[in-house]
């Protein structure tokens, strides 16, 4: 029974409804909140958000909140929330600095396609346009980050605006919803007839008719290819679509590459599984994607760090491109068949129409591309025999402790890209980095959500120096909440990534690129955190042994090789077949 339920329970008279129970804005927020499943919000409490926060007070056994340290990081963690739980991830915050303090975030979660609602107290509603203290024009600001947006002046309007919030976020092409209530509306009082969820919106469709002829067109063209190519994204997981999409790739036996968001979809050792696309991608999928004949994309959006410069990227291939967001099909690429829908509808309707074959020679191209670049790149890279740590040595070691069954959250720089690369993932929802925005920082608070969304999987933030340095004031928020996460820091002492770019495109002109760093250990201990420092290629499997068996939070910081490279390598503005291994 809900608060609202037991305050409305009154003996029945004679035979005349009682009226609606009267309730607050605020209460009318949380109640809304129950009744869409939500258990855990982000956030940090302010003065024009001060109502909800008090009615929070009450709904404590319902609503776990976490008292984050600053509302980006409130943002980012309900980001990794939503990415590893599968729900909407939920942020407050107050208004004016609080509210553009998520706005990395809201932009991050619009360009990865995340479901989050977030909600910011907004000023007085009499004192909207007088600059009044921490006044911001929350909804214009947000507008060209979110997918949805709203300011509530009146609390009669917060049941059906929310439920209007979570269907917007959660449905079609997910993402970011902001609702921005003044503090009036959150005190107001208004007759509550309950909450209802939203199913329709009549000028919002997310769920595209799909074409019988465009699947039709789809598996002759399938069925008739000598060398196709799978290129799968991050609309597989979104669609909870990955049994169906295993399926398809499996009786095509086409082989099948992933973005950086579509990680994890299928097993990494999956025998079709050709590896990752994009700049910091594995050799062969980039390089035969400009020798395919037909090119099938499902649920990605030809990015320019997967593509390279478009006038060098599949000329040859008919493409047929697989997405729920019709404005992503022939955005980018030309494409000759578009089936618009939610894949986890499509794919089945595509799998039954194909021929189920095996593409014995074309795969042969792949694995021998595979094995130039292992012995070129990833045996050095995985198991050096000499010189400083290899940030791949220790992502080869955590591995072979995890099997492959950890949730492991990324920052962004070469401890992104060489994470990913490498990661064995046996399970969706796995992976989860910053992909369209690259937002450093993002690690630590995006771990402390995940773990919350995925209590009972193992969770390990993978961070670089510089990174991490944005956002440490998140250890906080594990200290409080006693978070069994394990941290790891690739310390190379640089803004890695920029300060390979300098050398690669500008003569080793490192400009202020080199970063110094506290001491972490030391500063984890000071959040009662445990922590270990380690510099020699030997002590690697002991530490990471330790930190995956210590009960409680783990920081490890690893001192890596200063100027280590991440390849292969698309150098910008070349075409993909000009990967470089070295």
């Amino acid at each position: 029974m809900n608060n609202i339920e037991q305050q409305t329970l009154a003996p029945e008279t004679s035979g005349q409804p009682a009226p609606p129970q009267e309730i607050t804005g605020s209460q009318a927020v949380l109640e809304a909140l129950i009744a869409e499943g939500v258990d855990t919000i982000f956030g940090i409490p302010g003065g024009a958000i001060l109502p909800i926060y008090d009615t929070l007070y009450d709904y404590r056994e319902q609503l776990t909140h976490v008292l984050v340290r600053h509302e980006q990081g409130g943002a980012h963690a309900a980001q990794g929330y939503a990415r590893a739980s599968g729900k909407v991830g939920v942020v407050f915050a107050t208004s004016g600095p609080g509210a553009t303090n998520i706005l990395t975030g809201v932009a991050d979660a619009q360009m990865d396609s995340t479901p989050l609602v977030c909600i910011t107290g907004q000023v007085y509603s009499h004192l909207l346009g007088t600059d009044a203290f921490q006044e911001t024009d929350v909804v214009n600001i947000t507008a060209s980050v979110s997918k949805w947006n709203y300011l509530v002046t009146d609390a009669s309007e917060i049941p059906v605006i929310l439920a209007k919030a979570f269907f917007i976020a959660r449905t079609g092409r997910p993402g970011p919803v902001l609702i921005d209530i003044t503090k009036d509306a959150q005190l107001q009082k208004f007759p509550y007839e309950g909450y209802k969820k939203m199913t329709a919106i009549r000028s919002y469709k997310p769920r595209p008719t799909v074409k019988p002829e465009a699947i039709r067109a789809a598996a002759e063209l399938i069925n008739n290819a000598e060398k196709p190519m799978i290129l799968w994204g991050q609309g597989v997981i979104l669609g909870n679509a990955e049994e169906e999409f295993k399926a398809f790739v499996e009786k095509s036996g086409i082989p099948a590459a992933w973005t950086l968001l579509g990680a994890g979809a299928i097993p990494t050792n999956h025998p079709l599984n050709v590896g990752m696309l994009g700049m910091h991608g594995n050799y062969a999928p980039n390089v035969l994607t400009n020798e395919c004949d037909v090119l099938i994309a499902i649920g990605m959006r030809f990015d320019d760090r997967v593509t390279g410069r478009l006038d060098k990227y599949a000329r040859q291939a008919r493409v047929v491109h697989l997405d729920i967001d019709r404005a992503e099909i022939g955005k980018n690429v030309k494409t000759e068949v578009a089936i618009c829908g939610n894949c986890k509808e499509t794919i089945p309707l595509l799998t039954e129409m194909i021929v189920g074959k095996s593409h014995t020679k074309w795969l042969a191209m792949f694995r021998a591309l595979y094995g130039e670049e292992l012995e070129t790149v990833i045996y050095p890279e995985m198991a050096p025999v000499d010189g400083g740590i290899t940030m791949g040595e220790v992502i080869h070691q955590l591995n072979v402790l995890t099997g492959g069954e950890a949730i492991v959250v990324t920052d962004v720089g070469q401890n992104q890209m060489v994470t990913c690369r490498y990661v064995k993932l046996n399970n969706s929802r796995s992976s989860i980095t910053s992909g369209g925005l690259g937002t450093m920082g993002f690690a630590l608070p995006a771990a402390i959500g995940a773990k919350f969304g995925a209590p009972h999987r193992d969770v390990i933030a993978v961070a670089g120096d510089g990174g991490f340095q944005m956002t440490l004031q998140e250890l906080g928020t594990i200290m409080q909440t006693r978070l069994n996460l394990k941290i790891i820091i690739l310390n190379n002492q640089y803004l890695g990534m920029v300060r390979q770019w300098q050398e690669l495109f500008s003569d080793s002109r490192y400009s202020f690129v080199d970063i110094e760093s506290p001491d972490f250990v030391n500063l984890a201990a000071s959040y009662h955190i445990n922590g270990k420092r380690i510099s020699k290629r030997e002590e690697i499997r002991g530490a990471l042994t330790e930190m995956l068996a210590h009960d409680g939070a783990f920081l490890l910081e690893v001192m890596v090789i200063k100027e280590n490279n991440v390849f292969p390598m698309i150098p910008q503005g070349a075409g993909i077949s000009e990967i470089r291994l070295r």
